[in-house]
């Protein structure tokens, strides 16, 4: 096995280095794993450009990267499931304790939980990374290490979708084309929704959301206000959507989700990192909370 293990490490913001690091020892039930494939998630630019993601402060040298896939090289003494070469995608999220939420199956939810490039925990932007292997999937002969890779983000736009309720003959708004809307829209679809209307200011993600099958595309401006953006969707659609999932993060876009969206239903926020609307915001995210009014 090589001896580099070259890592892509956030020493401070805007400062990001390729750091050799030593390979890890996997624990008894670890895996160590070759990384394959590693997408760049909006929250590790984030952490670059600003250094934090609302409370969560870098305060140390972290290496980023969480959306990943690689290939078992070593397993600790108590792993019977996995051996060297499987192909596995990982679960950047582990609990470290078994506590309340981990006995009610919502072990995501623990404060004290391992999250790859969550400030202070490793990501697995690297050659050579260690990671539980109860939390490592092994991926069928027809899916690829890039598809792999991207099976953490879908399960954002799944559960997304999941959380808000989206089912047959549902019309939802996706505020946000980026990677975490483009996969709402594909679980959206998948669900049943009839109708989904996509908005952002990049016309090329937009192209993008309707090869991937987004019914319409609202192209936007910085300055459109909500109140006419929530218009603009209740025109093309006929009548305001059923379901929002609001997956920029911007304050407008947030306001536009809850003007645009048809009473009593459903508005999802989803990963955002702009820091002036977000501690509130990111502790309702991080809790699943909802938020009730009348």
């Amino acid at each position: 096995m090589a001896q580099e293990n070259l890592s892509v490490v956030l020493h401070a913001k805007g400062d990001l280095r390729l750091d050799n690091r030593p390979v890890p020892e996997p624990g008894p039930d670890e895996v160590l794993l070759q990384m394959h494939s590693v997408g760049i998630c909006g929250s590790d630019v984030h952490y670059w450009q600003n250094g934090r993601i609302g409370d969560f402060v870098l305060r140390k040298p972290m290496v980023l990267g969480h959306e990943a896939a690689g290939r078992v090289v070593k397993v600790g003494s108590e792993v019977t499931h996995l051996k060297a070469g499987d192909r596995v995608a990982i679960e950047p999220g582990v609990p470290r304790k078994m506590d309340e939420f981990f006995k009610m199956g919502r072990y995501n939810l623990s404060p004290d939980i391992f999250f790859c490039a969550t400030p202070p925990d490793d990501g697995n932007l690297c050659r050579y990374y260690a990671h539980s292997a109860n939390f490592c999937y092994k991926l069928p002969d027809n899916v690829t290490f890039e598809e792999g890779a991207l099976i953490e983000p879908l399960s954002v736009g799944i559960h997304a979708c999941s959380r808000a309720g989206v089912t047959l003959g549902s019309t939802v708004l996706i505020c946000g084309a980026g990677t975490i809307g483009l996969v709402s829209l594909l679980a959206a679809k998948a669900m049943g929704a009839s109708q989904v209307i996509i908005s952002d200011l990049c016309a090329e993600r937009l192209e993008m959301a309707k090869e991937l099958g987004a019914d319409f595309q609202l192209t936007v401006t910085r300055e459109d206000g909500a109140q006419q953006l929530a218009k603009k969707v209740e025109d093309t659609l006929g009548a305001q959507p059923h379901v929002t999932i609001e997956c920029t993060g911007v304050e407008s876009c947030i306001q536009t989700a809850i003007y645009a969206t048809r009473s009593s239903r459903q508005r999802r926020c989803q990963r955002s990192g702009h820091q002036r609307s977000l501690s509130l915001l990111q502790h309702l995210a991080n809790g699943h909370l909802h938020v009730g009014v009348g």
